[in-house]
């Protein structure tokens, strides 16, 4: 009975993977804001990371995200955005490259068309204010990472602290994620979202140049 019931499971786990990974078929967003200095320093790119670029916090990509895990790489009818569709995102995604990659990864699992997974990244970008603050410091700091929390808290009082969340892989400030509705009003991340960086002491590059 029991080596029955495992097989089964087996059997079934392709099939629920398949149903959770169709297009429209998710719970809220998860926005990524990447900051371009930590990237270019960590990982570098020749466009994104060119003298005089000077880019700040970039649109990483506007995730469908379940209430544990997310959707990834679904097959979906939809067209493939045009090299200008994807170019024209460059000046809050820093390349047309990462446009290319965050739709083909993450914009068919939306369930809408590019230019529409496209307008509605950009419209929530435009719906948050990065905190200038942090563009006008002239070197490296090393800071609790809840600073940068707490910056964007306080230029974006809509957001709670539930709902946005900061990564440092190696005590570097790399990413804001923002959780939001699917017309993206903000609410609360889930908790596999909500693991916000606690390092007191992670360094936070300066854009320089």
């Amino acid at each position: 009975m029991r080596r029955t019931l495992v097989l089964l499971m087996i059997l079934l786990m392709p099939l629920r993977a398949v149903a959770s990974d169709r297009p429209g078929d998710f719970d809220y967003y998860v926005m990524a804001l990447s900051w371009s200095p930590a990237f270019c320093e960590v990982q570098g790119d020749p466009e994104q990371c060119a003298p005089g670029k000077r880019f700040g916090w970039i649109l990483h990509g506007l995730w469908p995200q379940h209430e544990q895990g997310y959707p990834r790489d679904c097959r979906s009818p939809m067209r493939n955005p045009s090299r200008a569709d994807t170019a024209a995102m460059a000046d809050i995604m820093a390349t047309a490259g990462l446009a290319w990659h965050e739709w083909q990864a993450h914009g068919r699992c939306s369930g809408l068309s590019s230019d529409a997974y496209f307008a509605l990244s950009r419209q929530a970008y435009d719906s948050v204010t990065r905190p200038q603050v942090l563009r006008q410091l002239d070197e490296d700091v090393r800071l609790p990472a809840r600073v940068i929390e707490e910056a964007f808290l306080e230029a974006n009082p809509h957001l709670s602290a539930d709902g946005v969340t900061v990564t440092c892989p190696d005590n570097r400030i790399r990413e804001v994620r923002i959780c939001l509705t699917k017309d993206l009003q903000p609410r609360d991340c889930a908790s596999d979202v909500r693991r916000d960086c606690r390092a007191s002491s992670a360094l936070f590059d300066a854009i320089g140049g």
